[in-house]
């Protein structure tokens, strides 16, 4: 991180190793794929003591996903298991506009993608299948206590949140 200070630099070089280390078969621990009946949740696998970067599993169950959101740092998301889709949108210019759609995409297993940057952070996932969809986060934060945006995309209403960190069950 010291050396890749533009995030666009570094968010490829994270891209490209997590995409590695994905192909080669990283070996996710059960514990850290087990969907919560409720809500989406994010594993940990390492918080930076810093708080410059973060590294989580994210789950969703079957018909589970997240409002629309940004995430107020850059991000690399990696398909470990299940299919994803993904609605990006343009980020507003300021607070209140509607929010216009820009591409859509379902990714699967090992595939890798920068979720966002800092000039481009506004887009909503789902599950897409019907087997949970696991994914590999990279974070530019500790993305479990940074303050993020929620969008409303009729009127580009803001909301503020805070996701929080799930603790993985033993023995799973």
């Amino acid at each position: 991180m010291e050396r890749h200070t533009d995030e666009h630099a570094l968010t490829a070089r994270v891209a490209q190793a997590l995409s590695e280390a994905l192909a080669q078969g990283l070996d996710l621990g059960a514990e850290f794929q087990v969907p919560d009946p409720d809500r989406y949740v994010m594993y940990p696998f390492f918080v930076d003591p810093m708080g410059r970067f973060s590294i989580a599993s994210a789950v969703w169950n079957v018909g589970q996903g997240t409002p629309v959101h940004g995430h107020e740092t850059w991000g690399v998301v990696g398909i470990y298991a299940g299919r994803e889709f993904e609605r990006a949108y343009e980020k507003p210019a300021a607070e209140g506009e509607p929010l216009a759609v820009r591409d859509e995409h379902i990714w699967s297993p090992g595939e890798v993608t920068v979720c966002c940057t800092t000039d481009d952070d506004v887009h909503e996932v789902r599950c897409e299948g019907d087997s949970p969809v696991v994914g590999i986060h990279v974070y530019g934060a500790d993305i479990g206590r940074l303050r993020r945006r929620s969008y409303q995309p009729q009127t580009g209403a803001v909301s503020w949140f805070v996701s929080s960190w799930a603790t993985p069950a033993a023995n799973t």
